[in-house]
């Protein structure tokens, strides 16, 4: 891994500027967020242990599809939070979209085997084709579980590696989402009361087991979670956004887009991390490293003419290994608080 030399006299000395978010105790929600592939989960991963440092306890969370956080820890995470292979305080889980949906439309796990996921039919099947036919009802439904989850533990800084841009706006939507999923099995309650009672038992309970009064409670109960938690979404003592990207211009193009919806749904967000920055040793003759270089100021020239009046910008330089395993992450990380300058050359 490429080594930090600390220099205040060097004009290319990056600024520590991410130190903002560790000191502001109050911040309860931390979202990461950027296009694909420019080092959200490095970056996510990175703070996070940072914050470990000065917080009691600090949940990851990955909502993205990809689950990347297995991998940049060496270590497996699923849908329970575990704690992180050498940390006290910090743990991390990864939830599957769909996999949280299909859960709850067949009662969480319950009856599985004879009536259970795998066999839901009748009604139940119908329930779950409505449910998958509203847009973006799978990530509305994977958010929800989880801040249910998270709202009943005592964490006190939640970090979200989020999805590629577009899905991560999509959550933003979910209250609405979700309001529209609820008026959809009201509607169908309604509409078709008399089909529904053919379907159900005695007991009032679908052919696989479930009940659909439960399962518009269990929705109810989300709903309101959901507008507890947008409610701190919104407020920037509570939450904020960290935006990451990489010297292009459709990485820039992005970072713009996300930064004007999430002004638009009041979102804080006030810290950009700009990754992968080139810096050729003095006199190197790799015209490929020059060329890249030279766009990459161009691009950096654009981000700080937008933004570096209210925003934070933080620069990171493209290392010569992979940021994997909790040693090279910690390495990483404190380029996210502390001046990095490139190596001088021979």
């Amino acid at each position: 891994m490429s080594s930090a030399v600390i220099n205040n006299d060097n004009p290319d000395a990056m600024e520590p500027t991410l130190q903002s978010i560790l000191d502001q105790k109050s911040l309860r929600w931390i979202f990461v967020g950027g296009k694909g592939g420019v080092g959200k989960t490095t970056t996510s991963c990175s703070l996070a242990i940072q914050l470990a440092k000065v917080r009691r306890s600090v949940l990851l969370i990955s909502t993205d599809p990809a689950h990347n956080l297995s991998d940049a820890f060496s270590q497996k995470f699923g849908k329970d939070a575990r704690l992180v292979n050498g940390f006290d305080n910090l743990s991390a889980m990864e939830i599957d979209p769909n996999g949280s949906i299909q859960d709850l439309l067949a009662g969480q796990g319950e009856g599985e085997g004879a009536g259970g996921t795998a066999d839901i039919g009748g009604m139940g099947g119908m329930m779950q084709d409505l449910a998958f036919a509203i847009p973006g009802i799978d990530e509305a439904m994977s958010f929800a579980e989880v801040l249910k989850q998270v709202k009943s533990l005592s964490y006190e800084t939640i970090i979200f590696d989020t999805a590629p841009t577009g899905h991560t706006l999509r959550f933003l939507q979910f209250p609405s989402v979700l309001e529209k999923a609820l008026s959809k099995v009201s509607q169908l309650s309604n509409q078709y009361g008399p089909l529904l009672n053919g379907f159900m038992g005695s007991n009032g309970t679908l052919p696989n087991g479930q009940n659909l009064n439960e399962m518009m409670e269990k929705l109810e109960s989300l709903r309101e979670t959901i507008s507890e938690v947008n409610t701190q979404f919104k407020d920037e003592q509570l939450t904020t956004f960290v935006c990451v990207c990489i010297p292009e211009f459709l990485s820039l193009y992005e970072t713009e887009r996300m930064i004007q919806e999430l002004s638009k749904y009041g979102i804080d967000t006030h810290s950009i991390v700009v990754n992968q920055l080139l810096f050729p040793k003095s006199g190197s003759d790799c015209e490929q490293c020059t060329a890249r270089r030279r766009m990459q100021k161009k691009y950096l020239s654009q981000i700080e003419e937008l933004y570096d009046d209210e925003f934070n910008v933080v620069k990171m330089p493209l290392l010569v290994e992979e940021v994997r395993g909790k040693e090279k992450l910690e390495e990483f990380s404190k380029m996210l608080i502390t001046p990095f300058v490139p190596p001088s050359a021979n």
